[in-house]
């Protein structure tokens, strides 16, 4: 009996300690993570770049399966990134999205990266470092893009994000490099750079190219004539262009201002891509 009591007593302590590790493990603390942080030597661009990338939920590098993959401007982390993952995440679980890769694409300097030269004297005072764009481009093109590739699970779908600067990248991108990308989200693009001189070459941009296989979404708040007559004036030329592979929408968000429409354009505009997911 004696020997029954005391292996009972070694079984008890054994459960006690057990739940103990249990709770110990429950309640340490684990850093939570949602991707990579890579840095990349770019030797287009003299200058080390960070790269902040989502991986979705099951990812393996072994996977047979394939993701597209989002790219977003201003995608450093107290910017868009995160709240452009949150939003994938949402319409992979609620929608018809499927599980994707988002590539945020940190900042260094916007203002050099997002804008091509100008001749006009007050633009350069005021964006002295200003004319960097095609460096830029041929970073994402050349680098980035490569480096995504052969170090992911990618499909060929390749989404871009841009707002304001990054809404005018997106469109010289566009209109110069059409096949860089599938698809094009462009909100509240600053065209009134150069005085509009990328809107007013369009034609000329768009006679250059016999195909530009691309779906383009634009979008603009209420932020005053200029920026939403040229957001409306592209979204009517590419609407206008002739080309049957180049399909545009546009989305006018009244409620939204210049601070505010980027996530709710995304938001609207992945509802165009993606409607809900009917069970």
């Amino acid at each position: 009996m004696k020997h029954l009591l005391f292996s009972i007593f070694l079984i008890i302590i054994t459960l006690s300690s057990s739940d103990a590790q249990t709770v110990l493990e429950e309640n340490s603390k684990l850093p939570l993570t949602i991707g990579e942080v890579v840095s990349i030597d770019s030797k287009i661009l003299s200058e080390s770049r960070t790269l902040n990338i989502y991986l979705p939920e099951g990812y393996k590098t072994s996977d047979t399966l394939k993701y597209p993959v989002i790219y977003v401007l201003d995608g450093s982390i107290n910017e868009d990134f995160v709240h452009i993952v949150g939003l994938v995440q949402f319409f992979n679980l609620q929608m018809t999205m499927p599980k994707s890769i988002v590539v945020g694409i940190a900042n260094i300097d916007r203002k050099r990266d997002f804008t091509f030269p100008t001749t006009d004297r007050k633009l350069k005072m005021d964006y002295p470092t200003t004319g960097g764009s095609r460096k830029f481009i041929d970073f994402i093109e050349s680098e980035v893009q490569p480096y995504i590739k052969a170090n992911y699970a990618t499909t060929n779908q390749k989404i871009l994000i841009g707002q304001s600067l990054g809404g005018l990248l997106a469109t010289e991108i566009l209109f110069k490099k059409p096949t860089l990308f599938t698809d094009y989200i462009i909100v509240s693009p600053s065209l009134w750079w150069d005085n509009e001189s990328l809107l007013k070459d369009a034609k000329m941009f768009l006679g250059a190219h016999s195909k530009m296989p691309a779906n383009v979404y634009i979008s603009v708040g209420t932020e005053g004539e200029i920026m939403e007559r040229e957001a409306r004036s592209l979204a009517k030329l590419l609407k206008n262009s002739g080309k049957p592979d180049l399909n545009s929408e546009f989305l006018f968000l009244p409620n939204e201002n210049h601070a505010t429409i980027l996530h709710q354009s995304v938001n609207d505009t992945f509802k165009l891509m993606y409607p809900y997911k009917d069970n």
